[in-house]
């Protein structure tokens, strides 16, 4: 695609072939459906898709994908669920330009989000954005701007924020149980099985690779580089510490009562498993420093069947009276004083998923305009972590950070990192 002008871009109508729906408010009336459009709908796009067609409140009008047979079996799930099929489409832009469109929720691979969330922003979308919100550093700070200026919601996908045992967890460190927590531990630990490389081809039938690419550099197709297995890869993802690791380093740092960046960062990292085609180290270890003497930690190793505490995705929250062990997939417990006798537990059985409860939270801030459990001013704040650690371990030393500024103080490597280049049109400077 040409470069061509940012109000062309946004404005070149699609209605006509994608099919129009009544024109209406982007904020949805107590008595309304909101109506919501899901883009990227191959894995974690379409378990989303499923939770919204359940709603009574919400209704599905379009999904988007590159690739013709995920839309189409994406557009089943929804159907199933609600029994209405929606309208598919294959360029974000069509959505951007639907007025009848109340929210979008952005399942793509990391790469698309922020160039796709400031044009809807500016069209008066709210939106639902995966985890992590950015690909690089700066596209936090634009994506806090642009949400601002328009006027708009935006709920990071971090939907462990809203399950019970999380809310649990609050209660009891609000207690004071645990007095002051110091220090939080974030951790990702599990078996995760690189890709042998493969040869370049042709992408599959029914799929608008070049779209796919969007904002990253052209290069030929590679399966590895494709559906499900792009994480690894730069142009696309952040390696498994924007991935699981992810949530885990959004509750370490919520569980530390931080509303700013850390002022110091030290990353080590290494490649453990050599087979396989990977880009990011299989092990890490990063410590970042916070005012106060705060501190969060974070690890993973991705080459053990084991966990850590029972757990592959998990926290330790470490208090000056005891700490507790939580994690994701529901669990906490809580150990007091020298002879860490237990305290307060709870368990999975029962509870409902965080996910259903966490879109159900976005889908209330489109009707009331309140703000959502995780504002784009969250997401940047824990997503800058994920690109703090691995800046400061790709430049190999220890980075001293400015929070007022968001700049590594004397370090122009390091600051080129917390940004990237865009494949035109997709530039994010045309586009905020």
């Amino acid at each position: 695609m040409n470069p061509i002008s940012r109000r062309k871009l946004l404005s070149t109508s699609l209605a006509t072939a994608a099919g129009t729906l009544a024109v209406r408010s982007s904020s949805a009336s107590p008595n309304d459906k909101v109506n919501v459009a899901v883009v990227g709908v191959n894995g974690r796009g379409n378990s989303l898709a499923r939770y919204l067609a359940k709603r009574s409140d919400t209704q599905i009008v379009a999904l988007c994908d590159v690739d013709q047979s995920v839309r189409e079996r994406a557009a089943q799930t929804v159907l199933k669920f609600s029994g209405h099929r929606p309208k598919l489409v294959a360029d974000f832009r069509y959505l951007v330009d639907d007025k009848s469109i109340d929210g979008l929720v952005l399942a793509t691979p990391h790469h698309w989000h922020v160039p796709m969330a400031l044009p809807a922003l500016a069209a008066g979308k709210d939106l639902y954005i995966e985890k992590p919100a950015s690909h690089v550093f700066r596209e936090g700070r634009l994506l806090i701007d642009a949400a601002k200026k328009h006027d708009r919601i935006v709920q990071h996908g971090g939907q462990t924020r809203s399950s019970k045992v999380t809310e649990k967890a609050s209660e009891i460190l609000a207690s004071g149980l645990l007095g002051e927590i110091k220090m939080t531990k974030a951790w990702n630990i599990q078996r995760v099985q690189p890709k042998q490389p493969q040869p370049d081809g042709n992408p599959p039938t029914g799929v608008d690779y070049d779209m796919w690419l969007g904002p990253a550099p052209k290069r030929r197709f590679n399966p590895n580089r494709f559906h499900r297995t792009w994480r690894p890869y730069r142009d696309y993802g952040n390696g498994d510490l924007g991935d699981d690791g992810a949530h885990d380093i959004d509750i370490a740092r919520w569980a530390l009562g931080i509303k700013t960046h850390p002022v110091r960062i030290t990353a080590h990292g290494s490649t453990v498993d050599l087979e396989g085609e990977r880009e990011y180290p299989d092990n890490m270890m990063i410590a970042y420093h916070y005012p106060e003497g705060k501190v969060l930690l974070y690890e993973d190793r991705l080459w053990t069947p084991y966990g850590m505490h029972g757990f592959d995705s998990g926290n330790a929250f470490y208090g000056t009276e005891g700490y507790m062990i939580f994690s994701r997939r529901q669990h906490l417990r809580v150990y007091l004083g020298a002879k860490e006798t237990p305290g307060p537990s709870m368990d999975r059985d029962g509870l409902p998923p965080p996910t259903g409860l966490h879109l159900g939270n976005f889908i209330e801030s489109v009707r009331s305009r309140k703000q959502p459990v995780t504002p784009a001013e969250e997401a940047h704040l824990s997503c800058g972590l994920i690109h703090l650690g691995e800046t400061a371990y790709r430049v190999g030393r220890v980075l001293h950070f400015d929070p007022a500024a968001e700049k590594v103080k004397n370090d122009p490597e390091a600051n080129a990192l917390l940004t990237k280049q865009y494949r035109a049109p997709w530039s994010v400077s045309d586009l905020a």
